[in-house]
């Protein structure tokens, strides 16, 4: 019996509050979303999700107050969380084999975050990025930008319908 590697390829494509996995399809290297993912706080400010102004302390000497500074911004730790759960997603498709190569496209934060946060098996997976905001792009607009990486879904026995 011959055993057959089916290349199964993954673009997580992803900035601090929005994310989709996109999979080739069979039409003129065209590519289609498998699933997308958004953030609950990704149209708050980050005055909507607490403070974003320094408390103030009063000086015991004299009249005089200082600013303390904030220990984070909420917005950030907001973004950094996000991409933690699109990182734990991907870590788990990556378990159950549900790709065997993976690119990763976002802006350069976001794309640092990423590379931290996905675990190891999903690194070995990884064979390429892209320091890009693609997340407003429609699929159909993809071809041009990832086509270093579109892999003919019939010529290589996987589905043609995204699953």
């Amino acid at each position: 019996m011959t055993s057959h590697h089916i290349e199964r390829l993954w673009v997580l494509i992803a900035d601090g509050e929005h994310a989709r996995v996109v999979t080739p399809v069979v039409a003129a290297g065209q590519f289609a979303t498998v699933v997308a993912f958004d953030s609950e706080n990704a149209h708050l400010r980050s005055s909507d999700m607490g403070t974003d102004r320094p408390g103030r302390v009063h000086e015991s000497a004299s009249t005089t107050r200082h600013a303390i500074a904030p220990r984070s911004d909420p917005h950030a730790n907001a973004k950094r969380h996000f991409i933690g759960e699109v990182a734990k997603y991907i870590d788990e498709h990556a378990g159950l084999g549900a790709f065997t190569r993976l690119v990763l496209v976002a802006p350069p934060h976001a794309l640092h975050d990423l590379r931290e946060a996905i675990g190891k098996p999903a690194q070995a997976k990884v064979v390429g990025s892209l320091n890009h905001d693609l997340v407003k792009v429609s699929d159909h607009d993809l071809t041009s930008h990832l086509k270093e990486w579109w892999l003919a879904p019939l010529a290589l026995g996987a589905p043609i319908q995204p699953s």
